[in-house]
């Protein structure tokens, strides 16, 4: 059962984009826009394996959430949901969940993804686990 505290932490799964926020070591904060999708009681990103998030995220697994548009514009009243991130290679089924979630605009962006970089990109999946 979810508790009332993770209500606001899941329902940012139903979000088209959301700007996830890393931390640099200094403690510098960095959002992008990622698709995003709930997967039992986790939030679920993938993302290329070399990209800076994933380093930021092995440095510290701290992150927020807020809900954005897909360039990344965050609106002025959304509040910065803390989580907790974990790097996760090779898990389809979540993989799976997001494909589901977005469908042909996935398939779409990765078709267009192997034109331009000539060859498929190692994808992690990043699980998102609400702060208690």
């Amino acid at each position: 059962m979810t508790s009332t505290s993770d209500t606001p932490f899941l329902a940012l799964g139903d979000e088209a984009f959301v700007s996830l926020t890393t931390f640099r070591r200094s403690g510098d904060p960095v959002s992008t826009p990622v698709w995003i999708a709930r997967d039992g009681d986790e939030l679920v990103v993938i993302t290329p394996d070399d990209s800076g998030k994933v380093k930021r995220i092995r440095n510290s697994g701290r992150v927020e959430l807020r809900p954005c548009s897909r360039r990344g514009k965050v609106p002025d009243d959304a509040v910065a949901v803390p989580a907790s991130a974990s790097i996760v290679a090779g898990d389809q089924h979540a993989t799976d969940v997001i494909k589901k979630q977005y469908g042909v605009e996935f398939r779409v962006v990765k078709f267009v993804e192997l034109l331009i970089a000539r060859r498929r990109k190692p994808r992690v999946i990043l699980r998102i686990h609400a702060d208690r």
